[in-house]
């Protein structure tokens, strides 16, 4: 550093210029090798501590998902979206990425039996819960009700958003077997139709509602039966689980 009344001028044979190059060039190698650093840690997988915080990321990290009934050990960075997992690391497309802000319902997914926008949750935050897509619901051979239901009615035009619906109508139906028109209605509000099939929608939910009631009965009479035979022979009678009521946020 110059003291008073003197210059501070490069040393003797660099010009100004040539001396002002050569010290962004070391600053930037400097930043680098601190981002180098950082990089290295976060390759590591696991959490660090700073401050007394555990830190992930921001590189991929060991994540779990329980998607369709199979587990998956999947590396995804903590910023990766559900959305993002199901459709780029594990091909499940059904789910469909449109507005990106939670507000259409074209990628909707159940979790834990809650229908739930698949691309406003980050796929960290949900290991090891129960997670449905429309392709585990059923397949062409052999039809989940209410995609049977959806064909028969003219349920959809162009197809973009109709898997969000079906999964909506399946987290509709789960929570209340016997839905009026109007509760179809305000079940199925949180998903928008830019073809605007509707009315076919409504139609597919009520006319599949009587037949996902059925086989929920049979289900229950089985669990009910077996509950009675651990009883009659001596046994610990198996308790048949309520389901549980649950809400999902509509769009007013």
């Amino acid at each position: 550093m110059a003291r008073d009344g003197e210059r501070d001028d490069p040393p003797a044979g660099i010009s100004r210029r040539d001396f002002l190059r050569g010290g962004a060039a070391v600053g930037a190698l400097g930043s680098a090798g601190l981002l180098a650093r950082e990089m290295a840690e976060a390759a590591k997988g696991g959490p660090r501590m700073e401050a007394g915080v555990e830190i992930w990321g921001p590189g991929e990290v060991p994540v779990r998902l329980r998607v369709n009934n199979k587990s998956f050990d999947l590396r995804l960075e903590p910023r990766t979206t559900l959305l993002d997992a199901l459709r780029d690391h594990l091909e499940l497309t059904g789910a469909k990425r449109v507005c990106d802000r939670g507000t259409c319902g074209a990628c909707t997914v159940l979790l834990d039996g809650d229908a739930v926008y698949a691309c406003s949750l980050l796929a960290i935050d949900v290991q090891r819960q129960p997670i449905w897509t429309v392709e585990g619901l059923g397949h062409p051979e052999s039809l989940h009700p209410l995609q049977a239901a959806f064909v028969e009615n003219d349920a959809q035009q162009c197809g973009f958003c109709t898997p969000g619906f079906v999964i909506a109508a399946k987290a509709l139906l789960d929570r209340n077997p016997n839905p009026t028109l109007a509760e179809v209605h305000h079940g199925l509000s949180g998903n928008f139709c830019r073809c605007g099939t509707y009315a076919g929608m409504r139609k597919a939910v009520l006319a599949a509602a009587p037949l996902m009631a059925g086989g929920l009965q049979e289900e229950e009479g089985a669990e009910a039966e077996d509950a009675g035979m651990a009883d009659a022979a001596g046994g610990e009678p198996k308790k048949i689980p309520k389901k549980k009521k649950r809400r999902r946020r509509h769009h007013g």
